[in-house]
């Protein structure tokens, strides 16, 4: 009794032992390469440049802010290994099993006639068609596929390739920057090249009596980090003592003047060492006269005969 036990145990577990590791169809692993490269913010700046000297000597300044990062990067060289596999479907067994059963018988003529072929058959004819065979009639496995195999990650090896420092230097473009004068502060919005201008006899700065401000300062601050910087600017005491009067020559009233004072005014700026501030507002009565072209005449040649000696004068008067 026993020993007809034995003979019935023994095929059988021949069977599951050919059977069951055929349910794991491993394909050859598979790899990919790629590389990475990893961007780390060490540092972060903001720059604010008010060229020339700190001290303002003209109402004008043109000030720049830069926004400034210096990075650590890291490029790396990354491998992904994938174990491939051909996912089990059961209706293709219908076909695998015969199928299997001839390619097997196929398989072990292959390698009987390879013996006095010396050999000489290739692997595909001999060890491909056996193997083909014996996966076509396992039921729990179907056959090999790479156009149906699926894959899993594996590992993935990282090697370090090279590292470097980047540095970048961008205008602080259409961000805003507040300049505190005295207990005001007032807003600014910078250009698309990080600038903007201050003018101490244009808004907001004409609204108050800048005159007796003694320092201007700057600040600007990136809300995302929280990454600020200020600087001061100082209102010399000699650009003070001009301002109030640069004011009311800049903004009373021109319709109730007449020429002489109009000429007055223009030539006061350019004495006071405000070009700028004069020829805008030689400009803003050339435009006001537009109307009557004789009393524009008669302040183009008083303006000319009153200051013969500044050439820029000259030539707008000769226009």
């Amino acid at each position: 009794m026993f020993l007809r036990n034995a003979s019935f145990l023994l095929p059988v577990t021949l069977a599951c032992v050919t059977v069951l590791p055929g349910c794991a169809n491993q394909l050859p692993q598979r790899s990919e390469h790629e590389e990475r490269v990893d961007r780390k913010l060490v540092e972060h700046t903001l720059q604010i440049d008010a060229r020339e000297k700190e001290a303002l000597e003209l109402p004008q300044r043109r000030v720049k802010i830069l926004d400034q990062h210096r990075y650590e990067v890291t490029q790396f060289e990354v491998t992904r290994h994938y174990d491939r596999y051909t996912p089990y479907q059961l209706w293709r067994e219908l076909y695998e099993v015969p199928l299997g059963g001839v390619t097997l018988v196929m398989g072990i003529s292959a390698n009987i006639l390879n013996v006095p072929l010396l050999g000489n058959l290739p692997n595909s004819a001999t060890h491909g068609l056996v193997q083909y065979g014996i996966d076509g009639l396992n039921p729990f496995m179907n056959v090999e596929s790479n156009g149906r195999s699926e894959q899993n990650l594996a590992s993935i090896d990282e090697k370090q390739v090279d590292q470097r420092t980047e540095y970048t230097s961008l205008p602080w473009a259409e961000r805003p920057v507040s300049v505190k004068a005295g207990k005001g502060t007032y807003d600014f919005l910078t250009d698309k090249n990080g600038g903007f201008r201050l003018n101490l006899l244009d808004e907001p700065f004409a609204e108050h009596d800048i005159s007796r401000i003694g320092r201007l300062e700057i600040h600007v601050e990136d809300p995302q980090d929280h990454t600020w910087a200020s600087k001061s600017l100082l209102v010399s005491r000699n650009l003070r003592s001009k301002l109030l009067e640069a004011h009311e020559l800049i903004y009373d009233d021109l319709e109730e003047d007449d020429v002489p004072r109009w000429v007055h005014r223009v030539k006061r700026l350019v004495e006071l060492g405000l070009d700028e501030e004069a020829n805008t507002l030689e400009q803003n009565l050339i435009e006001l006269t537009h109307n009557d072209p004789e009393l524009q005449q008669e302040f183009i040649q008083a303006l000319a005969k009153a200051m013969p000696k500044i050439e820029a004068f000259e030539k707008r008067s000769a226009l």
